[in-house]
């Protein structure tokens, strides 16, 4: 995987990629391959910027294919959490970029989840972006908060509040094993979930455009398909590294949040012990799976996307 510009080599999430074994070419290198690198944007609504960029970029940078990320922020919304000097040094506004195309677009969730839609306060430009999706990218991504956006803007799916945040490490159900984007995926396996929102089945079975690909009895649909669009709708965070529970647990903890113990994640629901990650290889099946079906389904020339 490499960085599309500006200077890849400097980006914070390089050095702990590598320190992990996680394949980062130098531009220099990747330029020498003949086959055409994947153009991957990443819109990242997140507060911590850093953060989430390793989290994906860990994942994709476990593909073989050559990959460029591109990150991307929306222009009327600064974080708090990331500084203003790695904005600037790594992130280029949709504006900046619209006029390009991509194999594949992925847009992240954001902590507004309880929020309407329509509140959001950079709402029009999303909405904009995603029917730019629609002329400029072969394969969108969406994920927690921005596929519920997603999955309202194009099919008018509701989202409802819980009474309590469905928070912890639940089964989930592996509905479609014919499915190219669940190729090696288990029957039955582990999906962190965060969020104090869902969306419901029944709604999920009057859209016919959608398929529900993965669902758990406790939280409800995790993984959608739309085939039309070539897009996929993951409301749960298969991406979480090890200690992002953990970390969103103590936080709240400490701001004196009426909090739970994250389901099914300490070792017998003890949070002084160390929680083991096991979800670990389905998200690197997934995410390797939707860049291996973009790869294969994509133009030659990027100029074709969206024709």
């Amino acid at each position: 995987m490499s960085h599309a510009d500006p200077d890849p080599d400097t980006l914070p999430a390089r050095e702990t990629l590598l320190k992990e074994g996680v394949a980062v070419m130098r531009e220099t290198d990747a330029v020498r391959q003949d086959i055409r690198p994947l153009q991957i944007g990443l819109l990242n609504l997140m507060p911590n910027k850093i953060r989430t960029e390793t989290q994906i970029a860990r994942l994709i940078g476990a593909s073989p294919l050559q990959v460029e990320l591109t990150l991307v922020r929306v222009g009327g919304h600064t974080p708090k959490n990331t500084s203003q000097e790695h904005l600037i040094s790594f992130y280029q506004t949709w504006e900046e970029i619209r006029e390009r195309k991509f194999d594949g677009f992925i847009v992240t969730g954001a902590p507004i989840e309880q929020m309407p839609f329509e509140e959001v306060n950079y709402w029009e430009e999303l909405t904009q972006i995603f029917g730019w999706t629609q002329m400029n990218v072969h394969s969108p991504f969406y994920i927690c908060w921005g596929a519920m956006a997603a999955a309202y803007h194009f099919h008018g799916l509701p989202k409802y509040p819980l009474e309590a945040k469905a928070f912890g490490v639940f089964r989930h159900r592996n509905l479609d094993l014919a499915s190219p984007y669940l190729s090696g995926f288990s029957d039955d396996f582990a999906i962190p979930v965060s969020r104090w929102t869902e969306v419901r089945r029944a709604d999920v079975l009057e859209r016919p455009a959608l398929r529900l690909l993965i669902d758990s009895d406790d939280t409800g649909p995790c993984l959608l398909e739309d085939r039309k669009r070539r897009s996929l709708y993951m409301f749960n965070h298969v991406e979480y590294d090890s200690f992002s529970l953990k970390e969103e647990f103590e936080r709240d903890r400490e701001a004196g949040k009426q909090i739970q113990v994250p389901f099914g994640y300490f070792p017998e629901d003890d949070p002084t012990r160390q929680p083991l990650n096991r979800w670990r290889s389905h998200a690197h099946l997934l995410f390797g799976n939707w860049i291996n079906q973009t790869y294969q389904s994509t133009p030659f020339s990027l100029d074709e996307i969206g024709g």
